[in-house]
């Protein structure tokens, strides 16, 4: 599976005019990719995600999906920031959904969600309803779903963004672990530069409003990357250099001076 986006733009008309989201928005990703975007608040991050997954149109540009193995291929499973978990299903079912909407049979699907659950720390609330659940967990459920299911693309949405720093730092490792199993093509949303350059192959540092690409940076640092690898000085240099990038934008979004 790759995916090309091509001069891509959405605009959204209110009473004072137009809201330019994205303007002019380029970049291709590949098979097996884990790509990482970055950018201030604002700049478009997840209405380029939901784009992509189908759930709006743009205003100019196109989306092509090209899948050397399928022609038709499987739409892109986006992982909202607000967990998206249907609140009649128990965890095991919420998880096993993806798989029961494939046909998966039931023994089946349950077996390979006892696996994963068990990987994410849920394995003792498998019987019980989200709404039992703090956000963390919310959000771990969700994840897992989505890395269960049979797509090719994940659309990550800040996914730890609610989660504490000590469970954002062990799932950090685990999403690196599934995803060095599974080697899906991964597009994650996040403000997290070390985030960034912990999980991504490359990273997209996007602008303000309207949101463009103002660097495609490809992450030179060797896999497998673990909490250790954010002492390294490549590691940091990287890390300097996008919130340089960043900076001027975020400091206008703040109307904060240097």
């Amino acid at each position: 599976m790759k995916i090309q986006c091509r001069n891509l733009g959405k605009s959204f008309p209110n009473q004072n005019g137009t809201i330019h989201a994205l303007q002019g928005v380029t970049f291709t990703v590949v098979e097996q990719e884990f790509l990482c975007i970055v950018g201030p608040s604002g700049c478009g991050k997840t209405t380029l995600l939901e784009l992509i997954a189908g759930l709006q149109a743009p205003t100019q540009g196109a989306i092509r999906f090209d899948d050397e193995k399928d022609a038709g291929g499987s739409r892109p499973v986006m992982v909202f920031q607000n967990h998206g978990l249907f609140p009649w299903m128990t965890v095991l079912e919420n998880v096993a959904f993806g798989l029961e909407m494939q046909g998966v049979r039931r023994k089946e699907r349950h077996g390979k969600v006892h696996d994963f659950i068990e990987r994410f720390g849920l394995s003792e609330f498998a019987d019980v309803y989200p709404h039992v659940l703090s956000g963390g967990m919310q959000q771990r459920v969700g994840i897992a779903r989505a890395f269960l299911s049979n797509a090719d693309v994940l659309l990550l949405d800040e996914p730890f963004g609610s989660l504490d720093a000590q469970s954002r730092t062990l799932l950090q490792e685990e999403l690196l672990r599934i995803w060095g199993d599974q080697k899906k093509l991964v597009i994650h949303v996040t403000h997290d530069i070390e985030e960034s350059l912990l999980l991504g192959d490359r990273v997209l540092v996007m602008t303000g409003r309207p949101g463009s690409i103002r660097k495609d940076m490809q992450v030179p640092i060797q896999r497998p990357r673990t909490m250790e690898s954010r002492n390294q000085s490549d590691f940091l240099e990287l890390k300097r250099h996008i919130w340089e990038l960043l900076e001027e934008e975020v400091r206008e979004n703040l109307r904060i001076k240097k």
